[in-house]
């Protein structure tokens, strides 16, 4: 069964092709600047291989019939006929209440997801893009949603309700509803595996490090609690998202600078963060090396406060877990930025964490990281989000769940 995962964002379009004998990867690739006409291209990898297509393209159905053609390019293609494309697999960003676990995708699916989008009005409607465009390029096809915020359906409701007026979670459903499920749920199995113990034995924080990151506290296989809320603009300081702040910051800005609430929450989202306390340019890696100038302590502060910040949250959920066994970082940061694992695992020396740092220095690979004498697991664990999305597709489609 090979399976396309799909990930749409407003102007992006992620893609890969699975052959789930063997859970290969075929192909995967990235559709940008979606409605930038003159700008749209794809980037299309095939066994290392890079192709760069310039595409007008002014829509995602456009997008992704682009996309199509080079799975069955007549040079680099990976299938003869897209009738090879089994099922599909959408990543689904916000469920509310609602979704709970995976879905085949019907109407009914669609109109109730759709009814969600008040809660990630950037991100649900793109996705139903992305589903309308499938359902037309291939009729017939099966297709399962997989939500970024289900995995955290499992919290207890003293983790997920905020202090306010509980009317406010009846009429609206505000409370915490956590993303970055699919990872988080990858890497605490993963993590499992390789140290060869049941899940349901272990007590894991799993720190997703990367544009967007988030910790999960997860007992026994299951999410407890987790650092993103409402929306994807809390807990830890991100690259441009602010993370959790006194509410009174956000309505004495909007009453000093006189901001509407679609402005405050732009000026939170996309200026904030590392980059709102620096003014570097919002990446990561560029931010992090300023910190080491002595004519950049701006940058510094902000590394602090994103690595202390992280431990601090790990910090907090070995009290709701009751305890600790391993740690693991994921995302592009948590896999590749060595200091800054080495930063946060010194902030939690007191724990009993102590690293290797040989086996620290290695970027992007599974490697446990710990000292053999730290009373506390560290490992790293790269993540695969596409791959937890294909598997539940290939099981609800199967009809195996």
């Amino acid at each position: 069964m090979k399976i396309l995962v799909v990930n749409c964002g407003s102007s992006s379009l992620k893609y890969q092709l699975i052959d789930m004998e063997g859970e290969k990867l075929l192909a995967k690739g990235i559709f940008e600047r979606i409605g930038e006409v003159e700008e749209s291209s794809v980037t299309h990898k095939v066994n290392g291989e890079k192709y760069v297509v310039k595409a007008p393209v002014s829509d995602h159905e456009q997008a992704l019939k682009i996309v199509l053609e080079q799975l069955v390019h007549k040079d680099y293609g990976v299938i003869k006929d897209l009738s090879e494309i089994s099922a599909v697999g959408h990543r689904l960003v916000h469920g509310g209440e609602i979704f709970n676990k995976s879905v085949v995708i019907t109407e009914d699916v669609i109109e109730k997801y759709a009814s969600c989008s008040s809660l990630a009005p950037l991100h649900n409607p793109a996705t139903i893009l992305g589903i309308r465009a499938c359902q037309k390029a291939m009729p017939g096809v099966p297709m399962v949603g997989v939500f970024d915020t289900a995995f955290h359906q499992t919290m207890p409701k003293q983790n997920y309700l905020y202090p306010i007026p509980y009317e406010f979670y009846e009429k609206y459903g505000i409370r915490k509803y956590g993303f970055h499920g699919t990872s988080h749920q990858y890497v605490s199995k993963r993590v499992a595996e390789v140290i060869g113990k049941p899940i349901e034995d272990l007590k894991i924080v799993t720190c997703h490090l990367g544009q967007g990151a988030s910790i999960c506290a997860i007992d026994g296989g299951k999410s407890i609690d987790t650092s993103m809320g409402l929306s994807p603009l809390g807990g830890i300081a991100m690259v441009t998202r602010s993370g959790d702040l006194d509410p009174s910051v956000v309505t004495e800005i909007m009453e000093r600078e006189n901001l509407t609430a679609k402005e405050v929450n732009s000026l939170l989202n996309k200026k904030s963060g590392l980059y709102g306390i620096t003014g570097l340019n919002p990446d990561f890696r560029e931010i992090e090396l300023a910190s080491y100038e002595a004519d950049k302590p701006k940058a510094t502060v902000a590394i602090e406060l994103f690595t202390q910040t992280i431990a601090q949250f790990v910090a907090k959920y070995a009290v709701s877990l009751k305890g600790l066994d391993v740690i693991v970082f994921t995302g592009g940061i948590g896999e590749n930025q060595v200091n800054i694992r080495k930063k946060i695992c010194e902030d939690l020396e007191w724990m009993g964490l102590k690293i290797d740092l040989s086996k620290n220095e290695v970027r992007g690979e599974e490697i446990k990281i710990s000292a053999e004498d730290s009373k506390l697991l560290a490992y790293v664990i790269p993540t695969d989000e596409e791959m937890v999305i294909a598997r539940d597709t290939k099981a609800l489609v199967a009809g195996e769940v």
